[in-house]
């Protein structure tokens, strides 16, 4: 039999491209190569958009409940149900940094042990989307996907959610609910903040982990339920459970394997990977056909700036600058968007504080030395003595700010529109 020559790079470019069918049905799947760690991982995505359709034409077609109680149902961070097909529309996974890379390769390998995962990361670093992930690699793929805000619910009110109650079980209660376990039966339950749950509904969580049964709020026959539990916090559970915060027994059961999701600190590869990929975003959500670049200072700021939000907060921030930009290149970028222009402080301070870049105040000129005079135009004219002097102000000026056009238009004591103006003047001669 005759067996056709195929390039590796071009099997390669099939492989990473089928999961864009998967996006188109579903967005669960990130198409850039890292979303798709080997073959295997495609083919289960591919059925899972296979599924995702026709869960979509089952419900067009009036086969299916379209309202929110069906448990093929995932749910968003605010606590409302979602459809399938909208479930991990959110920010994909994106990067390529060795970090980043490691974290995925951990989540591949824990994903089809069917056993509880603890995620472990700061504010905005991606925790349910690792859990969106971690659910359709596993073999509970084609199964509900349910997540639950704990920090979003009253301690009251958690148990009932979790568990669901039966009816009359409290004022108000006029009918049976069945809670988040129930509904996420034969699937995965994503507890985000779980260090927040209260004691008292840590002991029936710690039942179903051990038994896999429970009974609803006001009720007495046991449910039982098969759901794998991701929890996820940016606490120390460990400290909590030694201050009798967190069950001790509970966190044994959970942390079968506990993963600490990377700071973008620690994904400086990453950081112009995810910026260009959030201002194409926003300037095709804008109806925009350039293609968004950075400038150089803008590139180098965004490597520069700590990111304590991480990639939460570095959406927001290239987003509001493509918007904002007037061009496809992107230069100005704002890092504190709730410091007020019109704060108080005196404008002179403001001014001296720009030669202080490089660690120089400014020089002491008490001794009736004059820096400025006819001999530093050294054979110039004034217009183009005075253009280096502006550009240089705006160069150092800009730097102190981290690129931050509205502090740097305080630090000289200008109005941000004086501050545009003088920054296209001599924009080419701050690229170099």
């Amino acid at each position: 039999m005759k067996t056709a020559n195929v390039d590796p790079q071009s099997r390669r470019a099939r492989v990473v491209r089928a999961p864009d069918s998967v996006a188109r049905y579903r967005g669960v799947v990130n198409a850039s190569p890292v979303g798709c760690v080997s073959v295997s991982d495609c083919v289960r995505m591919l059925d899972a958009g296979r599924w995702a359709r026709r869960f979509q034409l089952a419900r067009r077609d009036g086969l299916m409940p379209a309202n929110n109680d069906s448990n093929l149902s995932a749910e968003s961070d605010d606590g409302a149900l979602e459809s399938p097909q909208q479930a991990g529309t959110a920010t994909d996974a994106i990067g390529e940094s060795p970090a980043f890379l490691d974290f995925q390769e951990s989540l591949r390998r824990v994903a089809p042990v069917e056993r509880p995962v603890l995620l472990i990361g700061e504010r905005g670093t991606g925790k349910e989307i690792a859990a969106r992930r971690l659910h359709f690699l596993s073999r509970r793929w084609g199964q509900p996907f349910v997540a639950l805000n704990c920090s979003a619910l009253s301690p009251t009110l958690i148990e009932s959610e979790l568990f669901g109650h039966e009816e009359g079980a409290f004022t108000g209660a006029r009918r049976r609910r069945l809670g988040r376990f129930e509904a996420a039966n034969g699937g995965t339950l994503f507890l985000d903040e779980i260090s927040l749950i209260p004691i008292e509904v840590q002991e029936k969580i710690l039942r179903v982990v051990e038994y896999g049964a429970f009974e609803r709020v006001g009720g007495s026959r046991g449910v039982s339920v098969d759901v794998r539990i991701v929890g996820a916090t940016n606490a120390d559970l460990a400290r909590e459970a030694a201050r009798g915060k967190f069950k001790q027994d509970l966190l044994d059961r959970l942390s079968f394997e506990v993963l600490f999701l990377p700071p973008l600190r620690a994904r400086g590869e990453d950081i112009l990977l995810l910026a260009r990929h959030f201002a194409n975003r926003m300037f095709h959500e804008l109806g925009r056909d350039e293609i968004p670049e950075f400038s150089e200072a803008a590139a180098q700021a965004l490597v520069n700036h700590p990111w304590p939000g991480n990639v939460r907060e570095i959406k927001n921030v290239v987003e509001r600058a493509a918007y904002r930009s007037e061009t496809a290149t992107i230069d100005t970028l704002e890092f504190a968007p709730f410091e007020s222009p019109y704060a108080p402080g005196e404008t002179v301070d403001r001014v001296d504080r720009v030669d202080e870049v490089d660690g120089k105040s400014e020089p002491d000129r008490s001794n009736g030395e004059e820096e400025v005079g006819l001999s530093a135009l050294r054979g110039r004219s004034l217009q183009d003595a005075l253009g280096e002097m502006e550009i240089r102000f705006l160069r150092q000026a800009l730097e102190q700010a981290r690129y931050n056009q509205r502090e740097a238009a305080d630090l000289l004591g200008l109005t941000y529109h004086q501050f545009r103006g003088l920054y296209r003047k001599h924009a080419e001669a701050l690229k170099t």
